[in-house]
């Protein structure tokens, strides 16, 4: 699991358009990747919103977001194109991804366990090295959050 002050070691991002792309790319650009569940579900697809409409100020900032989920690209193409969503998706199909980032986790609901991807969200500057963790996010308000952290560190 990473931890604060470590550096994103090279991962392979695979996207809603199709292209797989390396996390060595994001050098020179600030970095969030935030983990969420299911596309299309209530909260996921609030927090998606939310960050689509902080989406040019986080551009402004110079800032990269990237929302993973296990769902595939087809299903990102639909949830993007419905409700307009302005920021990349990631399929982690295999969870490789979320497994290196410890957000594959028993969860409980009505009293039955399952497994499935810790609402988290990760923020990495420039040179990849991580610089704030928040887990089990509330998605009210997140996105905002992220930005004012951001904010602060330009």
């Amino acid at each position: 699991m990473i931890k604060i002050g470590e550096k994103l070691e090279e991962l392979t991002f695979i996207f809603d358009d199709n292209k797989n792309v390396s996390s060595q790319k994001f050098i020179g650009k600030k970095t969030i990747i935030y983990f969420y569940p299911k596309d299309d579900t209530p909260g996921c697809t609030k927090e998606a919103i939310e960050f689509s409409q902080l989406a040019e100020k986080f551009n402004k900032i110079n800032v990269e977001i990237i929302g993973v989920s296990k769902d595939s690209i087809e299903k990102h193409q639909k949830f993007r194109s419905k409700h307009n969503i302005k920021i990349r998706l990631a399929s982690d199909e295999n969870i490789n991804i979320c497994k290196k980032f410890d957000v594959w986790s028993e969860k409980s609901m009505y009293g039955k366990k399952f497994m499935g991807i810790e609402r988290s969200t990760f923020v990495f500057d420039e040179d990849l090295i991580l610089k704030k963790i928040w887990r089990k996010v509330k998605v009210n308000g997140h996105a905002k959050e992220v930005y004012d952290f951001l904010s602060s560190l330009t």
